[in-house]
């Protein structure tokens, strides 16, 4: 059995982030009470504006630091996992019968085809990657 998984490449795992989100919102709310008690009121509004938009940010981030794709090929079975914002799709094909496509000139994908069924992989490589992984992966094909 042989195995390729690919991950997005995230500075910062989600529990890595939240540690410093609430590191972020202690320090904007601590500033924010320093100034209500200066009598700038209008600086809560800056602050809970700037807390949502910095929420929102992290929620995305959140949401596709875990993607990844990953193919297996076990005997005559290749297996296409895409983990993509938490939602998650296999594919399975015959290695005799599928079908790997070249990218194009500029695109950092390709296509796993076989009766119809299409799968787009590579969208965490590299260009120069994308091509090596698809000569070893056309080596396991008969």
């Amino acid at each position: 059995m042989k195995s390729w998984k690919m991950r997005r490449n995230c500075a910062l795992t989600p529990s890595q982030l939240l540690k410093f989100y609430l590191a972020l919102v202690c320090l904007s709310v601590t500033v924010a009470t320093g100034f209500l008690f200066a009598g700038v009121k209008i600086i809560l509004i800056f602050t809970a504006i700037e807390l949502t938009a910095v929420t929102i940010g992290f929620l995305v981030y959140c949401r596709h630091a875990l993607d990844f794709e990953e193919i297996e090929i076990s005997g005559t079975r290749l297996v296409v996992r895409k983990f993509i914002a938490y939602k998650e799709t296999v594919v399975e094909f015959n290695t005799r019968w599928v079908r790997l496509s070249q990218p194009h000139e500029h695109e950092k994908i390709f296509f796993i085809t076989q009766n119809g069924q299409c799968v787009e992989i590579g969208q965490f490589l590299r260009r120069e990657q994308l091509k090596s992984l698809i000569a070893e992966i056309g080596s396991y094909l008969g």
